[in-house]
């Protein structure tokens, strides 16, 4: 069980389990849209053993189950995504019916059992067909995420806690143009260059749309990494400091400062779209709050072989998870302060943090994982940074984009051919943290 008690975090603080809509959902019927992700898991070699998110966890048809797997275990608040696709099948244009139902029987769902809905409208499922008029890569996705954006606040923003526009925009970005590793697949700098733009400027255009709209507690999430060098060295120390430029800077100085890094640009520089600065004003709207997610470190040295982003990653020698991401709770504490006395002093929240663990219900080493990250944010605090709550990654064992099946990051664990779900060590140790006897909430 945890060492921490809730009465350590304040009477205020919201403890959650955080999903995504293509991991969990399946339910491809009712009028619900393509994604880029049905098109990318379905061609071979994308997916680790072919797997997609077809079925997932069936959570459009399960879902009462999840929602009493998150009220009994205590928790406030529940983290999860639309999907585009589901409500606006082409992306614009009409939307579907029965993907508002779906949607207004989950919220009401959550409100029922107590749990307070931090929702979030794009976590990767990108219409196909806005992939097949450019998707990111077009800047008039903004126009078209605005739209989305409003109708999703018209029919349910009345009954969200929070609303966060976009998760993770350095994997929409980097992860999917660049590296290619996730939906659409691209390997080009020229696209990664633009997306890294596009898409937080279609999240300042959703703010303002939101906004105007009389939306409230609007955010963002972002991932970050503590990118350190792989040695003392100048040129790995240089490597470092270019990597958290890439992951971390460029998100954290647009959207804060209005700017973007200038050792980013001098690789992305040729690449960008012009006139990008006129965007800037946008792009650094006025948020509520902000989400943090953060899973590990990673260690970079000088790659001269390279000629653009001349760096290359080095395997740490700190213990991993089963996805071989190494285990270092300092980050999350480093990643928090740093952002409370450099940047904002916006109430923060950790949207995501969790660990890919082996088959099973027994996870002590999840356990363990989740405690000392909780100490971090302790620490945070402690140090000033105004953490206002917690999501753990995630509530079910789910599709994890490219690894397919292959690692669980569950709280509770999933059965993929019967669909049952068992409670895992790790829901039992937070149930007792917010539920027990000793913790009172």
């Amino acid at each position: 069980m945890f060492t921490h008690k809730r009465a350590d975090f304040g009477q205020d603080f919201i403890f959650g389990a955080a999903t995504a809509s293509y991991q969990i959902e399946g339910g491809q019927t009712d009028g619900r849209g393509s994604s880029i992700w049905d098109t990318f898991s379905a061609t071979p070699g994308n997916v680790r053993d072919g797997d997609t998110g077809r079925v997932a966890c069936d959570h459009y048809n399960r879902w009462p189950e999840d929602l009493d797997l998150l009220a009994d275990g205590g928790f406030d608040a529940y983290r999860f995504s639309f999907a585009w696709p589901r409500l606006i099948p082409e992306g614009t244009g009409a939307a579907n019916p029965k993907g508002i139902d779906f949607y207004d029987r989950l919220i009401d769902g959550m409100l029922e059992r107590g749990l307070k809905p931090f929702a979030t409208l794009y976590h990767w499922d990108l219409p196909s067909a806005l992939q097949d008029r450019g998707g990111w890569m077009n800047r008039d996705i903004a126009a078209w995420f605005a739209d989305y954006a409003v109708l999703v606040n018209s029919r349910f923003g009345d009954r969200l806690a929070a609303t966060a526009t976009i998760n993770e925009p350095w994997c929409v970005a980097y992860l999917s143009h660049m590296l290619g590793i996730h939906a659409p697949g691209y390997r080009d700098i020229r696209a990664a260059a633009r997306v890294s733009h596009n898409v937080l400027l279609t999240h300042g255009t959703a703010i303002a749309a939101l906004r105007a709209e009389g939306a409230k507690n609007l955010g963002i999430v972002c991932n970050f990494e503590s990118a350190q060098p792989a040695s003392d060295s100048p040129e790995d120390r240089e490597a470092g400091r270019l990597w958290d430029g890439v992951f971390n800077r460029w998100y954290l100085d647009g959207l804060f400062k209005g700017r973007y890094p200038d050792d980013v640009l001098a690789q992305f520089g040729p690449h960008m779209p012009q006139a990008y600065t006129d965007d800037m004003a946008v792009v650094s709207a006025p948020l509520d709050w902000f989400g943090i997610n953060y899973y590990s470190r990673s260690l970079w040295a000088h790659d001269p072989r390279r000629s653009a982003f001349p760096l290359r990653q080095v395997e740490g020698p700190l213990e991993k998870t089963a996805i071989g991401w190494e285990i270092y709770p300092q980050g999350l504490e480093d990643i928090l302060t740093r952002i409370s006395d450099d940047y904002t002093k916006l109430p923060l929240y950790v949207t995501e943090n969790g660990m890919a663990e082996v088959e099973g219900t027994d996870d002590p080493r999840r356990v363990a994982y989740y405690d000392a990250h909780l100490g971090s944010v302790l620490a945070a605090r402690q140090r000033g940074a105004d953490v206002r709550g917690y999501f753990g990654w995630s509530l079910l064992d789910n599709f994890e984009w490219a690894e397919g099946y292959d690692k669980r990051f569950g709280l509770v664990h999933v059965d993929y051919q019967t669909q049952k779900r068992t409670p895992k060590t790790s829901y039992r140790a937070f149930q007792t943290l917010l539920t027990g006897a000793n913790n009172p909430r």
